[in-house]
């Protein structure tokens, strides 16, 4: 596992949303499940559109452009199991959420 860095305040992302952030060069997508942080990759597999954008209902998120859905939580597209999205380590220390990539 790669080096937690900081990437966003829990200010920053409100319960039931999600954000695009770039971290070391890298776009993802941070989401906020009840108040638990989880970050997966932001370009949506089936034609690259940015999940951060998308609609959270619960755990799943919507891609905006063409509506494909993704546990956050797993990484895994409903639409087509053998799809499933890069998940990163999210950790909180105080007011910090930091991810790990590598």
């Amino acid at each position: 596992m790669g080096t937690f860095v900081k990437v966003a305040s829990t200010g920053e992302i409100r319960e039931g949303t999600g954000k695009p952030i770039e971290v070391e060069g890298k776009l993802i997508a941070l989401f906020n499940v009840h108040g638990k942080y989880y970050a997966i990759d932001n370009t949506c597999k089936h034609r690259g559109g940015p999940l951060g954008e998308g609609m959270l209902d619960d755990n799943i998120v919507t891609c905006p452009w063409h509506g494909w859905q993704y546990d956050v939580t797993t990484g895994k597209s409903l639409f087509n199991p053998s799809v499933v999205m890069d998940t990163y380590p999210v950790e909180v220390e105080g007011s910090d959420i930091k991810v790990a990539l590598g």
